[in-house]
């Protein structure tokens, strides 16, 4: 992971650590997840200009993935072979992944997903299981808001050694 980590701060290097702290956690594959744990260890922030950055940068791209994914897609599916396959993919693997606890949960399963901080779960897939599944705009952006916030806590704990997975 500090493999990961240096990447990203490399990548970063030459701009103020808040902005950095920010577009890291914009990332799809990283978020927060890599956002804090560089803000706190590598770039010496302190825990809650770490955490407010990483959850702001998190959620930036989410306002457009959510408004914009559903005729973003439908365009460059309809224009080319490959992202007709890739969305076509992703679509059903996602609502196949995700529809059980969508018929339990309704659309608070995007709290729950998007909260526990593990690869492919996170902003930017609980985007997409938010399109798939039809949650409106206004609905999903404060239940992913609120489940990156929460994520955002999980790894700055787990970061300050608070509390760790056995």
């Amino acid at each position: 992971m500090k493999i990961i980590y240096m990447d990203f701060v490399s990548l970063f290097s030459g701009i103020p650590k808040e902005a950095a702290t920010f577009l890291i956690a914009m990332v799809p594959l990283g978020e927060l997840r890599v956002s804090i744990p560089i803000a706190l260890e590598v770039y010496k922030m302190d825990i809650l200009s770490a955490y407010f950055y990483s959850v702001c940068g998190n959620i930036f791209p989410i306002v457009f993935l959510l408004l914009f994914l559903e005729s973003v897609s439908k365009w460059l599916s309809e224009h080319s072979v490959f992202f007709n396959k890739f969305f076509t993919w992703l679509f059903e693997r996602t609502k196949k992944k995700h529809e059980t606890r969508f018929k339990i949960l309704g659309a608070f399963a995007l709290i729950t997903f998007v909260a526990i901080p593990l690869p492919v779960t996170g902003a930017w897939t609980g985007s997409v299981a938010a399109f798939v599944f039809g949650v409106p705009f206004k609905k999903a952006l404060p239940l992913i808001l609120v489940g990156v916030m929460i994520a955002g806590v999980i790894v700055t704990l787990l970061s300050l050694g608070i509390f760790s997975f056995i």
